[in-house]
């Protein structure tokens, strides 16, 4: 889990790129000045309520601090997700969901289109395992396999004219 001066690092450094002050900032996120000091010199470690707030102050995501506190792991760079996130007119909630149902289908997708490979993959395993349960039955006997009875009707007596 990363250190929460790190948090408050990544949290100036976003505040002072966006050219606010920590006064504006605060009021933005609904924090009193000296709590949002104490979260930037990494004294107070916020919650995901707060962070969300804060987000909002810097117009920055609410996942991008997440991840920066250790609440959310990184996700995998796509240009869909980075169009999610950066749509100012989608609320954090609505980002989240979509995002959810994108890496739904991403995963489906790659769970459905399996290896070209796989088919003989599976040939060989499957041959692999019905040698092995050959030898099995095979070893320890000298004798063939012992066959079952056939099911199939006796032939029927032949004519007395034919027999003959």
């Amino acid at each position: 889990m990363p250190a929460i001066g790190q948090l408050g690092e990544y949290i100036r450094e976003q505040r002072e790129s966006a050219k606010i002050s920590l006064r504006e900032l605060a009021k933005s996120a609904g924090v009193s000045n000296p709590y949002l000091s104490q979260i930037e010199r990494g004294l107070r470690k916020p919650s995901a309520e707060i962070l969300q707030q804060i987000a909002k102050g810097l117009r920055i995501s609410a996942e991008a601090l997440y991840v920066q506190a250790g609440i959310l792991d990184q996700r995998e760079a796509s240009p869909v997700v980075d169009a999610l996130l950066a749509d100012e007119a989608l609320t954090e909630r609505q980002k989240q969901v979509l995002l959810e149902i994108h890496d739904s289908f991403r995963k489906e997708n790659a769970a459905a289109s399996a290896p070209a490979d796989a088919p003989a993959a599976l040939e060989k395993t499957a041959v692999a395992a019905v040698e092995k349960v050959t030898k099995k039955a095979t070893s320890g006997r000298a004798s063939a396999p012992r066959r079952m009875p056939s099911t199939t009707p006796v032939d029927p007596p032949l004519d007395k004219e034919n027999s003959a």
